[in-house]
């Protein structure tokens, strides 16, 4: 059995982070977080740098050869919470559930991680570990998915340590692909008393579009679309001008997110007099459930057997820097801290599982 994490020094780690807030919009912020964990990465023997866009790459023990790769360990250092939040969401315990911001997502990850890397000694497994610490996970990953695919690239297999399913021991094993579209449409103002029929309603074509774009999904197979913004007009006597419309767009596969997009962008208002803008599309690919994937769960599941707990897996609708390396490279997510929670005011991780997290994750770096 491995020896068990000792809880009150993962408390004081995770601590010191969630003392840190650390919203993605604020880069000094979140760059005081990578340096506490690149410290902590130091004072293990790691190589460290900064890559352009502020991603930390962590490297313990690589191959200097090249000939044995790396284990990749993907976690992020940016919360959906803004400066201030741990006034009203503070740091406390209540039984075996300890809250604030980022507990659960991820900043138990990152603790646990520096836990389970302290447990090995030194001892990396063939090929050694690189950890990938990125800035803006929660905004789309836009400067640290180049570094995220190329490290996959190296790689033999991609662990990640955002939480497992919410209120669970499982494991993730799928993730949809997520993308987004802004469509802004452009018709012409009159006088809605007056002259009604020299106007081109913004507003009317974004209902039709809203209703087109919405009859796209297909729930059945996983793809799901929502309009979630939609701003337009400037008084209720003029007929509108513009309206812009954002939707969400999630796919479980790559031909379903083709689908989606071809439609999309084929779409056009009734009234020819009104003209669109579309810009955005698919953020992150879909992170489809493969073999290679599985085989990982099943030596997870096992190896929790042995340390006495019971570990299931799940597909999922959130996306993750999983859903880059996945098409790449074999892919664990959901290797972090349990808990419930993720943007929400309970969030929170569970202590009296999180230990036992820890030690399946020192196992899978020591045997995999």
């Amino acid at each position: 059995m491995s020896a068990q994490p000792d809880l009150t020094a993962m408390l004081a780690d995770l601590h010191t982070l969630v003392g840190i807030e650390s919203p993605s919009s604020d880069p000094v912020a979140v760059s005081r977080v990578m340096d506490v964990v690149e410290g902590w990465a130091r004072d293990l023997g790691a190589t460290t740098r900064a890559l352009p866009g502020g991603t930390r790459s962590l490297q313990f023990g690589l191959d200097a050869s090249g000939a044995e790769r790396p284990l990749l360990i993907l976690m992020h250092a940016d919360t959906v919470w803004p400066t201030g939040t741990l006034e009203r969401m503070p740091w406390r315990h209540d039984g075996d559930r300890l809250y604030g911001p980022g507990t659960y997502d991820m900043k138990g990850g990152i603790v646990g991680t520096v836990h389970a890397l302290r447990a090995l000694h030194g001892e990396w497994p063939r090929g050694g570990i690189h950890v990938l610490l990125s800035p803006d996970e929660e905004i789309g990953s836009v400067t640290s998915r180049p570094h995220i695919e190329a490290a996959a690239q190296g790689a033999r297999a991609a662990l990640v340590v955002e939480p497992p399913v919410a209120d669970s021991h499982a494991l993730k094993t799928g993730r949809k692909g997520t993308g987004g579209y802004w469509l802004t449409l452009h018709g012409i103002a009159s006088h809605a008393g007056n002259r009604p029929a020299d106007g081109a309603s913004a507003i009317t074509a974004a209902a039709e579009a809203v209703l087109a774009i919405h009859a796209l999904a297909r729930p059945e197979v996983g793809t799901t679309i929502s309009a979630g913004v939609i701003h337009g007009g400037s008084a209720m006597n003029v007929i509108p001008e513009t309206c812009t419309v954002e939707f969400d767009v999630r796919v479980s596969t790559l031909d379903e997110a083709q689908r989606v997009d071809d439609a999309v962008r084929a779409w056009a208002p009734t009234d020819t007099r009104v003209r669109t803008t579309l810009t955005g599309g698919l953020n992150r690919p879909p992170f489809e459930q493969g073999e290679a994937t599985l085989a990982l769960y099943a030596r997870a599941r096992d190896l929790a057997r042995d340390l006495g707990f019971t570990l299931e897996h799940e597909s999922v609708g959130g996306g993750s820097d999983g859903n880059f390396t996945a098409p790449i490279t074999p892919t664990l997510d959901g290797l972090g801290a349990p808990g419930d929670g993720a943007h929400a005011a309970h969030e929170h991780i569970r202590l009296d599982r999180w230990p036992d997290h820890v030690r399946l994750l020192t196992r899978l770096l020591r045997t995999l």
